[in-house]
Order: structure tokens, then C-alpha cells, then sequence
């Protein structure tokens, strides 16, 4: 089960920003949100409910929302706006800083994290990745007027990929009870976020139905039911049974997946420069994951 998820996670979570910039084209991104989470929200927990199980009250609720509005608002949220203006397969790369914030964020595992050498080293090469990746891009946006919009696309994104730490943080430390009836209603928080988020910045002015092409609401279909039901509910409950630093690995190998098909159907293009950086990103997952098989060996716990 553990390696079926992470595999969801790891090729699912690749494709969504390819599709999330066919929609997002058509459907302004708060709409787009309030559809994608409200739907796969409602039917999840129609799902829970059939299957007999009962949310425990607040005590769930509570962690629920504001794991939710962090996760999905602010972080899903992030890779929908800035995708107005940034190409899929950079803001994929751009969240593969996740990680970095993952171990920055966690008190309760600095110990193990900052005294585990593989740890810290895949830190560096991740970093380093990070810079070959985007060094490039954020000088010109930086220091060219007519990038204006790019600077604000990464500015979103660096926000996104601090409060979607946050969240799954706080989901591991906080939740209780069915991880599926949790995700459900994290879903609808945020799903219902965005909806008020499409009537405050009038989104629904402009919104015409019948403008949005087929490939639009395929690929919003895709978001609903690969992206959210399947691959977010298998990265909730891997938080609650792998380490925390373990699950963001998923950031490292979803550019990939990102970037092949951004090149191979969207007509994207990556500089050597840019390939050297995934290539280090890359390693830097290695490393990290390398620390955990260590620590596991040594526990005496099954490893993967």
C-alpha cells in the first residue's frame, strides 16, 4: 500500500500541472478550484458515509480546515495562479523546494534531521538544483520590466510551497480519526474558499460556459478524480505513516514527469543548465531517502 501510494503521488502529482495550465486557460483559477475540490470533496465524503464512517466532531473538523485552507487554498491555490503566467514544468521544478521547508518547519525532527549527514548534504545538492533551475529565470524577471508578471508568479509559488509544508505539518501532528473523512473535509473547506474567493475578485463576470473547450473540462475531470481523490487521499494518509521529510520526496520526482510532458505536448523547452538542475534535484532525493533507509535499518522497520 505504501509503495502504491507514493507511486500515485509521485506520477499523478507530475501530470496535474500539465493539466492544471490547459484549464486554467479557460477557467479562472478561483472557479477552477471551487469546482475541483467542492466535487471531489462531496464525493468523498458521500464515499465515507456509505462506508459507515463518522466524523468525530470538531476535534477532526477543526485540523481538517485549516490543513485544508493551507494545503489546498494557499499551496494548490499557488500552482493555479501562478500558471497564468509561468510554464507547467517551471512551476513544478519551483515546488521542488518543498522539501527544504518540510525539514525547516518540522521542530519536532530537527534532531534527526540536522545530525543525519545525508540529510543535510541532499539539503545542499537540492539547493544547488534549485538555483541551476531557476537562476536564469528569476534574473529576468528581476531585472526585466516586461517580466513583471513572472516575478509575481514566483512570488506566489515561494508562498505556496511555505504554507503547503505548513499544512501537511500540521495534518500529521494534529488530525485525528479516518484519514479519508479528513481529506474529504479538507476538500470542502477549501473548496468552498475558493468559491468565495470567485465572488470577492468577480471571476463569474467575465466566466463564460460556453467558451471552455472539451480539453478544458477533460483535463479539470482529470484534476477531480486522479489528482484530488486518488493522489491527494494517498498523500494524506502517507503522512500519517511515513515521515514527514520522507512523503515531500514526491516534490523531487514530479518536475520530471512535469517536464517531459510539458515538453513533449505543451512545446516547452528546458536549457542544459535547467537539465543539470533536475539532475542535482534529483540526487538531493537520493540522499534524503538514503537516510531514512539507515534509520529504518537500524529500527529494525520495514523498509521500502
Amino acid at each position: 500500500m505504501v509503495i502504491i501510494a507514493f507511486a500515485t503521488v509521485y506520477l499523478v502529482w507530475g501530470s496535474t500541472y500539465f493539466f492544471i495550465q490547459i484549464a486554467v486557460k479557460y477557467i479562472p483559477p478561483m472557479i477552477q478550484g471551487a469546482f475541483r475540490f467542492l466535487t471531489a470533496g462531496i464525493l468523498l465524503l458521500g464515499w465515507c458515509l456509505l462506508k459507515g464512517e463518522r466524523t468525530q466532531g470538531w476535534k477532526q473538523l477543526k485540523p481538517a480546515i485549516i490543513s485544508g485552507l493551507m494545503l489546498l487554498l494557499g499551496g494548490t491555490g499557488a500552482v493555479i495562479w501562478a500558471e497564468k503566467w509561468l510554464p507547467s514544468s517551471m512551476v513544478a521544478v519551483l515546488i521542488s523546494s518543498s522539501p527544504f521547508w518540510f525539514i525547516i518547519l518540522d521542530v519536532p525532527k530537527w534532531r534527526e534531521n540536522f545530525t543525519s549527514r545525508s540529510i543535510i548534504a541532499g539539503l545542499i545538492f537540492g539547493f544547488v538544483g534549485v538555483v541551476l533551475m531557476f537562476g536564469e529565470k528569476v534574473a529576468d524577471a528581476v531585472f526585466s520590466a516586461h517580466n513583471g508578471n513572472e516575478l509575481i508568479g514566483l512570488s506566489i509559488l515561494l508562498f505556496g510551497t511555505i504554507s503547503w509544508a505548513g499544512g501537511s505539518l500540521y495534518i500529521k501532528y494534529h488530525s485525528s480519526g479516518s484519514t479519508t473523512l479528513s481529506s474529504a473535509w479538507q476538500m470542502l473547506a477549501a473548496g468552498g474558499a475558493f468559491f468565495l474567493g470567485s465572488l470577492l475578485t468577480r471571476e463569474w463576470n467575465g466566466f463564460e460556459w460556453q467558451s471552455v473547450t472539451t480539453g478544458a473540462w477533460l483535463s479539470l475531470m482529470y484534476l477531480i478524480f486522479f489528482g484530488s481523490l486518488a493522489a491527494y487521499s494517498a498523500y494524506v494518509w502517507l503522512l500519517h505513516v511515513r515521515s514527514a521529510s520522507q512523503v515531500s520526496t514526491y516534490a523531487y520526482v514530479n518536475p520530471v514527469i512535469a517536464v517531459l510532458l510539458g515538453v513533449f505536448f505543451a512545446g516547452e523547452h528546458m536549457t542544459l543548465l535547467q537539465v543539470s538542475g533536475l539532475v542535482v534535484i534529483l540526487v538531493s532525493v537520493l540522499l534524503i531517502n538514503l537516510a531514512k533507509y539507515r534509520k529504518e535499518q537500524n529500527s529494525g522497520r520495514p523498509r521500502i
